[in-house]
C-alpha cells in the first residue's frame, strides 16, 4: 500500500507499507481504515470518543465460561467423595498430578483479573456508565477475554458509524 501526504511546506511524501499477507481489495481494509481516521479525528478533537451504553454478552463466552466452571468444579471437588459425580475429578487429578488444577485456576484467575484492568480502562475511556462498566468488569473476571474482545468491536462499529455520519 503507498499512502502520500502532503507536508506544510507543500511538499508530497510517499510511504510503501508492505501488508502480508496482501490484502485482496480495499474492502478488506475499509474497516481498520476507518477506524484509524475515528482514532486520528478523536486525536484533534473533531469528533468524541464513541459512548458505549449498553452490556452485551457475546456467545463466545459461553464455551470461556464452560472452561472456567470445569476448572472450577476439579478444583472444588473432594478427593475423597463417594459420590460418582466425583469421579471425573479423581480422574482428572490422577492423571494431572495433584498441583496441576490449582496452579491452572490460579493462573487463570490473574490473568481474568488482568484482563477485567483493561476492560476497565475500555471502559472508562469511552464512558460506559457505572452499571454498564461494572457489568463488563466484573464478567471478565469468569469469562475473560471474549468479553473485552466484543467490547474492542462494539467500539470499532461506534467509530465507524460516527465517522460515516460525519462524512
Amino acid at each position: 500500500m503507498t499512502l502520500t501526504c502532503t507536508l506544510r511546506a507543500g511538499t508530497k511524501k510517499r510511504v510503501h507499507i508492505l501488508i502480508e499477507p496482501p490484502l485482496r481489495g480495499y474492502e478488506d481494509v475499509k474497516p481498520r481504515l476507518l477506524e484509524m481516521k475515528a482514532i486520528a479525528q478523536e486525536k484533534l478533537g473533531m469528533i468524541k470518543a464513541p459512548v458505549i451504553t449498553s452490556f452485551r454478552l457475546p456467545s463466545e463466552a459461553l464455551f470461556s465460561g464452560i472452561l472456567t466452571g470445569a476448572l472450577f468444579y476439579l478444583y472444588l471437588s473432594p478427593q475423597d467423595g463417594n459420590s460418582p459425580l466425583y469421579e471425573p475429578a479423581r480422574f482428572a487429578n490422577d492423571a494431572l498430578g495433584p498441583n496441576a488444577v490449582t496452579y491452572a485456576l490460579y493462573s487463570l484467575g490473574v490473568i481474568h483479573v488482568l484482563e477485567s484492568f483493561y476492560t476497565f480502562k475500555l471502559c472508562r475511556r469511552h464512558k460506559t456508565g457505572l452499571l454498564t462498566g461494572a457489568a463488563y468488569v466484573l464478567s471478565t473476571i469468569p469469562f475473560g477475554f471474549p468479553i473485552w474482545k466484543d467490547l474492542r468491536k462494539r467500539i470499532q462499529a461506534a467509530r465507524i458509524d460516527s465517522v460515516m455520519k460525519v462524512e
